[in-house]
């Protein structure tokens, strides 16, 4: 089984936090149709923090500031037929621009939620898992 660690980022802005939907028509998805952080796959040599700004930028056109990370994740989706491992580590972001989202073609909408009203979306479990334990911190 591969494994690869991913980095995902929970964007705060005016109290509320960033989910985007991957799109149902994104070929490399593993979650289609479900809201999810901001985040991706830690390129070789490449250190969390800008991972995390890349990945923002790639999927949502947003620059952030990278904050403490509270939450280690782990799940396995099939990807083209094959099970894959992931490890993901959830950081607390700020935005550090402009606060329009340009969505990129794998994600077809975005919303922002207030915490704890997390589970009237339809977001993956490792989402829900990682909005619990922010909530408990």
């Amino acid at each position: 089984m591969k494994q690869f660690t991913a980095v995902r980022s929970v964007i705060f802005h005016r109290d509320k936090i960033l989910i985007i939907r991957e799109s149902m028509r994104y070929a490399g998805g593993t979650q289609k149709g479900k809201y999810d952080f901001p985040g991706g796959k830690i390129e070789p040599g490449e250190q969390y923090d800008d991972a995390v700004k890349r990945e923002v930028f790639e999927e949502t056109g947003l620059r952030v500031k990278v904050g403490k990370p509270f939450h280690v994740g782990e799940w396995r989706p099939e990807i083209n037929g094959e099970r894959i491992q992931i490890i993901g580590i959830f950081f607390e972001c700020s935005l550090s621009g402009d606060s329009e989202v340009k969505l990129s073609s794998a994600h077809d909408a975005y919303k922002w939620i207030e915490p704890e009203e997390y589970k009237q979306h339809n977001i993956t479990e490792e989402t829900e898992r990682a909005f619990k334990a922010y909530l408990l911190k």
